[in-house]
């Protein structure tokens, strides 16, 4: 999905139910420019700050799940609420933006705008939110579930001891043992050891 400014009536495809005008209340508010992108694989959302004659600049990943889209979405105006209130004087993800992102979340989960399994996992770590979902290992395990299936895709958690899986660029791996929250792992081709996140996306081989 090439990167594009999306018509903000167009947003409530890429949203839950329910949730579309008090977006739109923020987004207008601020005169945020939202763009939408295509999948990165660093970067589930970024935010820029208003500088010279530009304003409040939002991107998001178009290949979310409307769940995943709208946590990401609010991670990022949790960014531009802190720069309103503090400037450059705060750490990105310091205690400020998390009582942001904990105040604005709590605006939508008292909505109802989650299916309770994202709603539960959501209030448990709404005190001390990770700087990204992907960071929150039950956050994402539980939004994973609202991704639709991809054939052969599988996470690396589910392949079974001593399976082969491939990853980008063909390179190929036998599963071997849990360390902690990782996976070690052993590319075939070269011999050498890879850890691994149990949520990490592979084909089966």
């Amino acid at each position: 999905m090439p990167k594009k400014e999306v018509p903000l009536l167009q947003l409530k495809n890429f949203l839950p139910e329910g949730c579309i005008h008090e977006v739109l209340g923020y987004l207008n508010q601020y005169k945020v420019q939202l763009t939408i992108t295509r999948q990165r694989e660093t970067i589930l959302g970024d935010y820029r700050h208003q500088h010279l004659n530009k304003g409040h600049r939002i991107s998001v990943n178009g290949n979310l799940n409307h769940y995943s889209f709208l946590i990401t979405l609010l991670h990022e105006l949790a960014h531009l609420l802190t720069y309103e209130r503090y400037g450059h004087r705060v750490m990105p993800h310091g205690q400020e933006w998390k009582k942001e992102f904990a105040k604005i979340l709590s605006r939508f989960l008292r909505n109802k705008v989650f299916p309770p399994d994202i709603e539960k996992t959501l209030l448990r770590s709404i005190e001390n939110p990770a700087a990204s979902s992907c960071g929150d290992v039950n956050l994402l395990r539980v939004l994973k579930n609202y991704d639709k299936p991809v054939e052969g895709v599988v996470l690396v958690e589910q392949v079974s001891p001593d399976g082969l899986f491939a990853i980008k660029g063909e390179r190929v791996f036998k599963k071997g043992q849990k360390m902690r929250t990782r996976y070690k792992c052993q590319e075939i081709a070269t011999g050498k050891w890879f850890l691994f996140s149990g949520l990490y996306e592979v084909k089966l081989v």
